[in-house]
């Protein structure tokens, strides 16, 4: 995710939540409207313009001075949180939008915070810098709808996120309005307790999933009942070059090089154009991309650089960076009305809470085979794992 900021890095029952503003006129309550959080605080009065006859509120992410993506999701995070304390505020239509620049960023606050979301619309771009980050996970798409309005040629990509599960629907941009991305999100309502959930995280920070919440991790606690739902990142091979830029969208012929790292040094000029690899024309940026990402090794490479009128010859490598993959946590778990019971499976974590509406009461809390509690009251259940046996899960504590 290039340049800075969003484009860099990247109701329970009333008694149970006062976040969500409950305490309304039960017999005249006024009327909730959507919220709809944009990435790109630019655009915020361009999404108002577009949401005003339908009244709806829109939040623009602030642009925070944190380098990490992750605490910048944090401080949205609490943005959202602030907003929803406005009981005119309807807290199961919240919706994120992101475009252009900001459409990789979208994909990632997406996977990273699946729960937050009622449902997501990204605008152009690419979910390729998400996958990369090895933390786009296709399961925290099982209750999140996501819709992609790309560009000519990434039905491919859109194919391949869907057959791992990811929950899309892909439109291509030249028949889509924004009247039509909003007509899509009002479309769809969250559902605060939906029978299923299955999410994947790295992090504590990042591992609630509607109703549980897994708060420890151990990597120790192992379940093989649940793999990894991890997209598996492009092999992010460069070109030993030193550090330049190109546009992707670049159509060629070759590859611009139209950009620098600060005190370069290496072989490259600005405005030259990579125009043959091994002895074959480099058609464009997009081919330049496939070349790299079937790259498996590395290995030595001559490039071909028009320079003006002359043509330059390089001698090169092709650098495949190894890759160390990121212990993830995992929890699926259902509520089974006919059974009464409360099915709870997860994988590297040893405590977990579990959100319980009055609806369940009754049930059994089961986890990872073994029944753990009767639950006889609603709200906050907490299942700890301690020296791998299990305990009897206890009421959260109070703070």
């Amino acid at each position: 995710m290039k340049s800075r900021n969003w484009r860099s890095g990247f109701g329970h029952a009333c008694a149970a939540i006062s976040l969500f503003g409950c305490g309304l006129n039960a017999q005249n309550p006024p009327a909730k409207v959507p919220l709809l959080v944009v990435l790109d605080g630019a655009e915020a009065e361009q999404w108002r313009a577009w949401s005003a006859e339908r009244g709806w509120r829109v939040l623009a992410a602030s642009a925070v001075a944190e380098k990490s993506i992750d605490l910048r999701i944090l401080a949205l995070q609490g943005s959202v949180a602030a907003t929803l304390r406005d009981s005119g505020i309807d807290p199961e239509r919240v919706y994120l939008a992101g475009r252009g620049d900001f459409a990789a960023a979208a994909f990632y606050v997406a996977a990273r915070v699946p729960d937050l979301w009622t449902a997501v619309a990204v605008i152009g771009g690419s979910p390729q810098p998400a996958i990369d980050s090895e933390r786009f996970f296709a399961v925290n798409f099982t209750q999140l709808p996501l819709l992609w309005v790309g560009a000519p040629g990434d039905e491919k990509v859109a194919a391949k996120l869907k057959s791992a599960g990811v929950n899309l629907e892909y439109r291509a941009a030249g028949g889509t309005t924004p009247t039509n991305v909003l007509d899509w999100l009002a479309a769809h309502h969250r559902d605060r307790f939906p029978d299923e959930v299955d999410c994947e995280t790295t992090s504590p920070q990042f591992s609630s999933c509607y109703w549980v919440q897994m708060t420890k991790f151990d990597a120790a606690a192992r379940n093989d009942v649940l793999p990894t739902t991890r997209l598996q990142p492009g092999s992010r091979a460069t070109l030993d070059l030193g550090g330049f830029s190109y546009a992707p969208e670049d159509k060629g012929p070759g590859v611009l090089v139209n950009g620098l790292a600060e005190k370069y040094n290496g072989p490259l000029r600005l405005n030259d154009r990579i125009v043959a690899m091994a002895g074959k024309p480099l058609q464009d940026a997009a081919e330049l991309a496939r070349i790299l990402e079937a790259a498996t090794e590395d290995k030595a490479v001559v490039v071909t650089v028009q320079r003006g009128k002359d043509r330059v010859r390089i001698e090169t490598r092709i650098l495949v960076p190894q890759r160390q993959e990121v212990i993830s946590a995992r929890v699926q778990a259902k509520y089974l009305p006919e059974e009464r019971e409360i099915e709870v499976i997860s994988r590297t974590a040893s405590e977990l809470r579990v959100m319980v509406p009055e609806a369940w009461v009754g049930a059994t809390l089961n986890w990872n085979g073994t029944a753990v509690a009767r639950v006889d009251s609603p709200g906050c259940w907490q299942l700890v794992l301690d020296k791998q046996l299990l305990q009897s899960a206890t009421r959260c504590p109070q703070h």
